[in-house]
């Protein structure tokens, strides 16, 4: 079937099905000229074009010798209809003008056989990762690290201009899982662990990435797939892709928050946890899918597949006796589109199954009104080819240095005895560690390959760590010898170590900055059964320190790895976790004192492998040791807290107050602080204020701190501010023993930078809805 003649019909307009239950408004505005074009098209479409439609190729399936294969795609695209592709030729980074050009034909040969557009997508996770030439950020991780809405921002904003200018208008990003357990691989992604933050940085690169109208995507923005939803971060086992049990007040307070906030911002598709929560496999559940996305939020946009995953239905988790089974399960619970990677004949199963009755045209309807309505709102069905020559800013000053300043203020300064940072000037330096000189361990995974192997090649241009310290202190006075280097396919093979070259270089030097962390990893490989730092790391540390010399730690890892035997032998302590391509550059000029540290960490950085915890732990796990037979300790033993993170001036808080009212309050009222900080140092720097809540007494044991709002300011020596945070009354509302949404009657501690007040709530009151 071709399409053609799609101008809008009002006449269409009363035929239109309803893309979600009940009488709940839509999240985003329903256009009804675009909501008209996609009754149009639908109307014309047979069941093998509709059943096209829900279906993603991964492009290794229309490549020939890392080419793209125009015979290969034409003949999917015919047999087929396929309405989606991903990836990238080779499985590595391409030019964004070799990208543009691949993309373009697939798009042609797709016009010219259905007459509807493909949609391209790739996975740009810190900036457009998947471009050799494009502009990287520091990952997801560090710019929560910063506390600064606008860095996830201008993330998004660079993620879709970069890719709009290599043809791709569709990105798998950003990754909004809760970073709530360091053994998980991909706890880098995140915005680290906590809800609001999470919530306040998705929806910062949401807009950015989309623009304010979601219903008309430019061809400077793209459309975002909020993952995994939900509950992905926080496998029991801390292994990728396992089995999550959530309490179920958790799930729909915590986990499901960041992306209900992205929902009501507008992001066009959602893509799908690939494991279970509770035995439920994600990618079966009607209520998750359906329910609390499409009818309680009445969300029209689109729920796409993770890789296979249909198929893990029955090959992993075993509630699908096969594939067919398993499309039977997947979409009758509101997969919309499946990344089925490598076989297009899951088009003939489905068909069958509708056929069959097993699934109800009226599922598929709605399934391909959602893929339909993207393809509407990116512009695809008027320019679904256009030109890459005037995006005069890829690449540019402008993006380069926000990524540079991102990377500074994501930086995490922890301990400083002494204040031996800043180095001085003059000072011979060892820079050691298997991290010091690779480009891989800044970037992290999906940087220029899905495992980010590829970096030290693609990004040969940028500073490693010597690099960059050698040229801010001299080539002469500083000094590389690794101690211990990664090696082989596997990332976490490390060389025979060196030590004694290591130990005899320290001789000459002043101080010692030991690199240390993990080699760059993705997803299941990066599996770990120790949360340690691997032993022969610690061990270098150990043999540098019993020179005498002082010893800087920097830690360059994906993951908090547990330091707590070494880090008494280190002087200074910098997390700089997965900085990017200018990593090397912003820590230099830290540690030279050219800038000043403001990162605070956006986890707690555990001290003991069978003590995890975050920061907003229920009360009753701080329990005191106890005399006598029985010792109940539980008490909360961690590295550095959430929100740890020092700087080389001073901060002072005071007169914190409540502006608004006396105290009391109750649902709806909006609760206004105040609080004066002032720089007593003699520096300038930047400070981030967080504003926590605790409620004393609930009818659920209660967390025992949340944090409610947070800030950023710039402040000279000597100069002070008085900053005014806020936050709506119903943010200390919590679901209960009953499901529903509860702001209870009692009192509430608001707490920042040392200082506290207390509140009262005056009623209580509970939800009837399922979302506030």
């Amino acid at each position: 079937m071709k399409i053609s003649n799609l101008a809008a019909s009002a006449a269409i307009i009363g035929a239109i099905a309803s893309s979600c239950s009940g009488n709940v408004d839509p999240v985003i505005k329903r256009d009804a000229e675009l909501e008209a074009n996609v009754e149009r098209v639908l109307g014309k479409m047979t069941l093998e074009d509709k059943i096209g439609q829900m279906v993603q190729i991964n492009i290794s399936e229309i490549e020939t010798d890392g080419r793209l294969d125009t015979a290969k795609v034409a003949g999917i695209v015919r047999k087929y209809r396929v309405g989606s592709f991903l990836n990238v030729l080779q499985g590595v980074s391409q030019t964004r003008q070799v990208t543009a050009e691949t993309i373009a034909e697939i798009q042609r040969i797709s016009m010219r056989e259905l007459g509807i557009p493909t949609v391209f997508g790739l996975d740009m996770i810190h900036g457009a990762s998947y471009l050799s030439d494009a502009t990287f950020f520091p990952q997801e991780i560090n710019l929560a690290a910063t506390f600064e809405r606008g860095y996830a921002a201008k993330m998004g904003e660079v993620i879709a201009y970069e890719t709009r200018a290599a043809m791709v208008p569709w990105v798998f990003s950003p990754v909004m899982d809760l970073g709530r357990d360091p053994r998980w691989p991909r706890h880098w992604e995140s915005w680290g662990e906590d809800p609001y933050v999470q919530s306040e940085m998705s929806v910062a690169e949401t807009v950015g990435a989309q623009g304010t109208d979601p219903n008309h995507i430019d061809n400077e923005h793209v459309a975002v797939s909020i993952k995994h939803y939900l509950g992905y971060g926080v496998p029991a086992t801390g292994k990728d892709r396992t089995p999550a049990i959530i309490a179920p007040g958790d799930l729909r307070e915590k986990f499901f928050r960041p992306f209900r906030e992205c929902f009501r911002a507008g992001a066009l598709t959602l893509m799908a946890n690939s494991a279970s929560i509770n035995g439920v496999p994600v990618h079966s559940s009607h209520e998750y899918l359906t329910e609390w996305c499409k009818e309680q939020l009445g969300w029209d946009g689109m729920v796409v597949t993770d890789w296979a995953d249909i198929n893990n239905l029955y090959t992993r988790e075993h509630i699908a006796a096969d594939r067919k089974e398993a499309l039977e399960i997947g979409i009758n619970a509101g997969v919309d589109m499946i990344m089925e990677p490598y076989d297009p004949v899951v088009c003939d199963e489905l068909i069958e199954l509708v056929n069959e009755k097993r699934i109800p045209i009226s599922r598929i309807d709605d399934a391909v009104r959602r893929v339909l309505r993207l393809k509407f709102r990116l512009g695809l069905f008027e320019t679904p080819v256009w030109s890459v020559d005037g995006y005069d800013r890829f690449g540019c000053e402008d993006f380069r240095n926000s990524s540079y300043r991102a990377a500074v203020e994501s930086m995490v300064l922890l301990k400083n005895e002494g204040d031996i940072l800043p180095l001085r000037q003059g000072a011979k330096i060892l820079v050691t560690g298997p991290n010091s000189n690779r480009m891989r361990t800044l970037n992290g995974g999906w940087s220029y390959s899905w495992q980010g192997d590829a970096a030290d090649r693609y990004a040969e241009s940028y500073n490693t760590i010597y690099e960059a310290l050698a040229e801010k202190f001299g080539q002469a006075n500083v000094k590389w010898v690794p101690g211990v280097s990664y090696e082989g396919a596997n990332w976490q093979s490390e060389s025979e170590p060196d030590y004694a070259s290591a130990v005899r270089a320290a001789a000459s030097a002043d101080v010692i900055v030991a690199c240390v962390g993990e080699n760059s990893y993705c997803e299941t490989p990066g599996n770990i059964n120790d949360l340690n730092l691997s032993p022969k790391q610690k061990q270098l540390v150990r043999e540098l320190a019993a020179t005498g010399k002082p010893l800087v730690l920097i830690l360059n890892e994906g993951r908090p790895r547990l330091i707590g035997d070494i880090e008494p032998l280190a002087k200074a302590v910098v997390d700089i976790m997965l900085p990017g391509n200018f990593g090397g550059d912003a820590l230099a000029a830290l540690l030279s004192g050219e800038e000043n540290f403001s990162g605070k960490l956006p986890y707690t950085y555990s001290r003991h492998a069978h003590s995890l915890h975050t920061y907003d732990y229920k009360v009753s796990e701080n329990v005191q040791t106890m005399e006598g037979l029985y010792n109940y300790d539980a008490v909360m033993d961690v590295q550095w807290p959430f929100g740890a993170g020092l700087s080389y001036t001073v901060f002072e808080y005071s007169d914190m107050k409540v502006v608004s009212g006396n105290g009391d309050f109750k649902s709806g009222d909006l609760l206004e602080f105040e609080v004066t900080v002032r720089n007593t140092g003699d520096r300038a720097g930047k400070e981030s204020i967080l504003l926590y809540s605790s409620d004393l007494v609930a009818s659920v044991i209660p967390d025992v701190k949340r944090l409610r709002q947070f800030t950023r300011i710039d402040l000279e020596p000597g100069e002070s501010e008085t900053v005014r945070l806020s936050f709506p009354a119903d943010e200390l509302a919590f679901v209960g023993r009953d499901g529903k949404w509860r702001l209870e009657k009692g009192e509430f501690r608001i707490a920042c930078g040392g200082l506290s007040v207390m509140l009262t709530c005056t009623e209580t009151n509970v939800w009837e809805t399922p979302n506030i």
